[in-house]
């Protein structure tokens, strides 16, 4: 089991930042790939950023690519993603996850692929 507990989110005006955390206990960290998802009232739970393992390969969304960071620190078994130049439309809950398989370099897109869940932070950008 893995359990995963985001921060970090709040209300910030158009062109601000966040970072959110996602701190992670349970199964060992250091060996799972994390995604960060969000969700927007009446869409789709959608994938905005993923990481494996080892750090060594990331995805992005076309929609944040440029804007956000995703990163890891696996000594605090936390995983961070950096919003820069927030826009209206990045307003959602975000969720961090982590898939069952260890050591992979695989590239999880699809929210089926993820077997643990935080609880969601929400993110509210202003215009």
């Amino acid at each position: 089991q893995v359990q995963l507990v985001e921060s970090g989110g709040g209300l910030v005006q158009a062109g601000g930042s966040l970072r959110l955390s996602c701190t992670a206990s349970g199964r060992t960290f250091s060996r799972l790939a994390m995604g960060w998802f969000r969700q927007a009232p009446g869409k789709e739970r959608e994938c905005v950023t993923t990481i494996t393992w080892s750090g060594g390969r990331t995805y992005y969304a076309d929609s944040v690519k440029g804007r956000f960071t995703i990163s890891r620190d696996n000594s605090k078994n936390t995983v961070y993603l950096q919003m820069n130049s927030l826009k209206p439309e990045d307003t959602a809950v975000y969720y961090c996850a982590a898939p069952f398989a260890a050591y992979s370099q695989t590239i999880y897109k699809d929210a089926h692929d993820y077997n643990y869940w935080g609880q969601g932070t929400q993110v509210t950008v202003s215009s």
